[in-house]
Formats: structure tokens, sequence, C-alpha cells
């Protein structure tokens, strides 16, 4: 059986915004203002949570790989290649 799809996104995240938006590209990072305080892992959680429902994936698909304690984050997110990825990122963001 072949192993499932994923993708890993680089994420330039910016908490305590007013709301949780796509910004647009940072070199090869997607920078996201999200509305959760970097206290206990929210802004995390609504990362994961945010790019779910902008990817239209369940929220399970969208886990943090790396940089729980920084601005620079990777996501691992399953069910969609890289390719695909791409493709949905580029109907959502416009830069």
């Amino acid at each position: 059986m072949p192993p499932s799809p994923s993708a890993q996104l680089a994420i330039k995240a910016v908490p305590n915004a007013a709301r949780s938006e796509l910004v647009g590209w940072l070199g090869d990072a997607l920078k996201v203002k999200l509305k959760a305080p970097p206290v206990d892992g929210k802004a995390n959680a609504e990362l994961c949570r945010f790019l779910a429902e902008v990817l239209e994936l369940p929220k399970g698909s969208v886990t943090l790989a790396t940089g729980a304690s920084a601005r620079q984050k990777r996501v691992a997110i399953a069910t969609l290649t890289p390719t695909d990825l791409q493709s949905r990122l580029n109907q959502l963001v416009t830069q």
C-alpha cells in the first residue's frame, strides 16, 4: 500500500492579530496572522485550526512539525501532496 500523501509548509506566524488571516509569501514561508496570543500553545492551535479551515481539510490533518515556541514554524499537512498544497495556496493568496 503506498504511503498517504503529505506536505510540509514553512510559516511565519504573527500572533495577537485582530483576526486570523493569510497575509502572503515571505520568500518560501507563508505569513499568517493569528487572533490567538502566543501563550500556552493557543497560537499554535489556532494556526493548525485556521489552516485546516482555509484548506478545507479535517482539523487533524494539519499539525505543527517544528517551531512550537518560535515565529518561524513548519506545519505538516496530511492528505495533500506538495503540488496540491501549492495549488490551493495559490488560489487563496494573491501575491
